[in-house]
């Protein structure tokens, strides 16, 4: 029993870890973005021209898409302790409840990446 505790530590240790390391991308991210919508706004540019801008730039693209898997990383790790905490779910329905939130976010993130990043999408 005291190798399957080590395990459980181990594994808990590695998932705060990442939740840290996804929040500080998160924050940067965030205020990257707020920053930007701020100085577009402020400089007059209307969703027409912003969108103008950001089709085709690769640096949009990059960025967004890494803000959008940071979201992948860190939110499954949060919802699976609220489900198992608060609504005390079983291990197994909360990390198949993170698998499936996660997936959505990956598909509507990017999805949405691609609407901004891609001509004509």
């Amino acid at each position: 029993m005291p190798g399957a505790a080590l395990r459980d530590a181990v594994a808990q240790a590695r998932r705060w870890y990442w939740q840290r390391i996804s929040a500080m991308v998160l924050a940067l991210c965030v205020v990257l973005h707020l920053a930007g919508m701020v100085w577009a706004v402020r400089g007059g540019l209307s969703a027409a021209e912003i969108l103008s801008r950001t089709q085709g730039n690769l640096l949009f693209a990059g960025f967004y898409t890494v803000f959008v898997l940071a979201c992948a990383v860190h939110v499954p790790i949060g919802l699976v302790s609220i489900a198992r905490e608060w609504w005390r779910w079983s291990p197994m329905a909360a990390a198949w409840f993170a698998r499936i939130v996660t997936a959505a976010l990956l598909l509507l993130g990017l999805r949405a990446v691609w609407g901004v990043y891609a001509p004509g999408a």
